[in-house]
């Protein structure tokens, strides 16, 4: 059964990619993103893996991320086995904070450059709580040092209940009791999230670490100071039936 707490935790696996497999990744980025690449995926994108009800793509794009960023969702082959054989070797330490974990969707690609962030949000159990596969957490491993260029992680919480609907999951639908839902247009779009009290938790792992958080715990990132921040992102899901990668 899915615990509220799954989806509100936050750890940390170190040394998820080794120095080696993090040189190897960023040649193959380089190699994906250039010459044209990097417009492609960035000023040229007019999609985006974030959606706000009522609201379109575009308009989602200025919400979530208002000075731009690079997102690739169709990553490079390599970069995609070096990812899932790590992940294959770290499984087990994922799961034991998240049990109900049984797989995750592709890899997504990310990079900022100088003044470009995300802002707060929380991504939610999506599409829909009541169906199958469920979004349990969230998954970022930093190729870059954010300590140099900026650009880091870091979530938010809040004792205020405005963030939860009033219904509560109901019995037989695999979620333990007193499970909650966060409401939709968790974002910035939204002026009871942008009045909501919260409190800021940076993040700074060295790169190669992955870190995993809960898809109801509210997470942003830092404008970039200098350079370029590179990340991979997958989001873990439950699926009914479904065996551990």
């Amino acid at each position: 059964m899915i615990h509220i707490a799954e989806t509100l935790s936050i750890r940390t696996v170190e040394s998820f990619l080794r120095p080696n497999e993090i040189e190897r990744l960023n040649d193959v980025m380089d190699d994906a993103l250039d010459p044209l690449g990097r417009d492609q995926y960035g000023a040229g994108r007019h999609t985006t893996i974030h959606e706000i009800p009522g609201h379109s793509p575009a308009e989602a794009q200025d919400v979530y991320e208002p000075a731009g960023r690079i997102e690739m969702t169709d990553i490079p082959y390599e970069a995609t086995t070096l990812l899932e054989q790590a992940l294959k070797l770290h499984m087990t330490a994922i799961t034991r904070t998240l049990p109900s974990v049984t797989g995750h969707r592709p890899w997504i690609y990310l990079e900022y450059g100088a003044g470009q962030y995300i802002t707060p949000h929380a991504d939610g159990i999506a599409p829909d709580p009541l169906t199958r596969p469920r979004q349990i957490a969230a998954a970022t491993v930093t190729l870059t040092d954010t300590q140099d260029t900026g650009g880091a992680l870091y979530v938010e919480t809040t004792g205020s209940d405005a963030v939860w609907t009033a219904d509560e999951a109901p019995t037989g639908s695999g979620y333990a009791p007193g499970m909650r839902f966060a409401h939709d247009g968790a974002d910035m779009s939204s002026p009871w999230f942008c009045s909501m009290p919260r409190t800021r938790w940076s993040v700074a792992p060295s790169p190669g670490t992955l870190v995993v958080f809960g898809s109801q715990l509210v997470h942003g990132t830092e404008p970039v100071r200098a350079g370029r921040v590179r990340k991979f992102l997958t989001l873990f899901v439950s699926e009914q039936g479904a065996m551990h990668p």
